[in-house]
């Protein structure tokens, strides 16, 4: 397992923190047969040098299953917990990005988790409709209560970011140290979910630039590189909605050429391209299976030169394999 250091500048007691480069997902915990199932495919992320977990509020019984665990396995101190809040459709309908829903939604994540402390706590969706002052001011009620150690967003433009790190600067407070969008090789042709992010060569160019560490979610697309898919399986709606487009396919194509010369498979090339951003990036994974997480674990190990990238992303000159 390859680790990635995040420098965080938050205060003294937490300034940096190692994480692993991959996160594991547990949005889908309770759709295990029983909980004791859930519990290993954990035990085993751990086992294998995996340290980091990425919950939400809004996965209600998964975030209860993965605190019940947490308080099982004994090592909290070593574990990191990234959770979400004030998402629109948890709770009440309608926006919810205000002080008293955040403060709602991260009490609530404490208690399901058995834990006084959320290390990375990011806002799951964004409402421009807000003033960036006033959720700035109360993250940072939370933060200097120490009841979470670094905030960040999920599902934000950079934009928005910017903005709300320009208020915290001006004013003497801490701002976003990390963001969580979706980012992978596929691109989508709409938001998998509504309210959804995903990184464009804008973003992408400015987390280059400003070097924030980004931890992106359905960083495999969804199994799109696994090989069940191809422009003629049109049973999954929400694949064909989201990925099914030229640009993809070619995208496929030139990963499957690429893993035949490296002696691996599609889908770990794909991981690789969100583990080799010449930025910190880790990627959040969902394996259903032990098989499934040792292909990620061998497929965070992948290098790809900044060559191989633009071919894989149909960004480089290069048209042919054989040249890059």
């Amino acid at each position: 397992m390859n680790y990635h250091t995040l420098k965080a500048v938050i205060d003294q007691k937490y300034a940096e923190k190692s994480c692993s480069r991959l996160i594991m997902g547990t949005a889908h915990l309770y759709e295990y047969e029983s909980k004791e199932q859930a519990f290993s495919i954990l035990d085993e992320y751990v086992a294998l040098g995996g340290n980091m977990f990425d919950t939400a509020h809004q996965y209600i019984e998964s975030e209860s299953i993965l605190g019940e665990w947490l308080e099982k396995s004994g090592k909290r101190n070593k574990l990191f917990i990234m959770t979400k809040g004030a998402h629109p459709d948890d709770g009440e309908p309608g926006p919810r990005l205000y002080p008293k829903a955040i403060k709602n939604d991260l009490m609530e994540s404490l208690e399901r988790l058995r834990t006084d402390y959320i290390d990375f706590y990011a806002l799951h969706r964004d409402d421009e409709t807000v003033e960036v002052g006033e959720i700035i001011e109360a993250l940072n009620e939370h933060l200097n209560a120490g009841r979470i150690h670094a905030m960040g967003a999920s599902n934000w433009t950079h934009l928005r970011i910017q903005e709300a790190n320009e208020y915290a600067a001006e004013h003497g407070l801490i701002g976003f140290t990390f963001n969580s969008p979706n980012l992978s090789l596929a691109k989508c042709n709409e938001p998998r979910w509504p309210g959804c992010v995903s990184v464009n060569d804008d973003m992408l160019d400015w987390h280059i630039g400003t070097q924030m560490p980004l931890f992106s979610w359905s960083s495999q697309a969804g199994g799109f590189f696994s090989g069940r898919f191809s422009p003629d399986v049109q049973d999954n709606e929400e694949m064909v909605r989201v990925y099914y487009q030229e640009g993809n396919w070619e995208r496929y194509k030139r990963a499957q050429n690429l893993a035949e010369l490296k002696g691996c498979t599609p889908i770990q090339i794909a991981l690789a391209y969100v583990l080799n951003q010449p930025f910190l990036a880790g990627a959040i994974i969902g394996p259903q299976t032990k098989e499934e997480l040792t292909s990620s674990i061998e497929g965070s190990k992948i290098t790809l030169t900044s060559k191989e990238m633009n071919w894989l992303n149909l960004r480089g000159k290069e048209d042919v394999l054989e040249n890059i």
